[in-house]
């Protein structure tokens, strides 16, 4: 992978996450850094899940995809905003 697809690809995954973030309600007590963490997963999971039901490659941006990279993502932004929220320091 290039340097320019590593850039890419932390920009993509920080407004996939950012928007599977915004989806969700409340307040989610997880790092910004974590966020883009999910999102750049969300992304390789969403596209992985799209090319499997047959919607990826289309003419245009690819709603369908891009749905399900921002569900993935806030599936992703729930499960780890409540697991990191329950850990203690004792």
């Amino acid at each position: 992978m290039t340097i320019t697809g590593i850039i890419s690809a932390i920009i993509i995954g920080a407004i996939i996450g950012a928007l599977g973030r915004l989806i969700l309600p409340g307040k989610q007590n997880i790092p910004i850094w974590l966020t883009v963490v999910i999102g750049i997963i969300a992304a390789f999971i969403g596209s992985g899940i799209a090319r499997a039901i047959g919607v990826s490659a289309t003419s245009g941006i690819d709603w369908i995809e891009l749905i399900l990279q921002v569900v993935v993502a806030a599936v992703g932004v729930f499960l780890i905003a409540s697991l990191y929220g329950r850990r203690s320091f004792r």
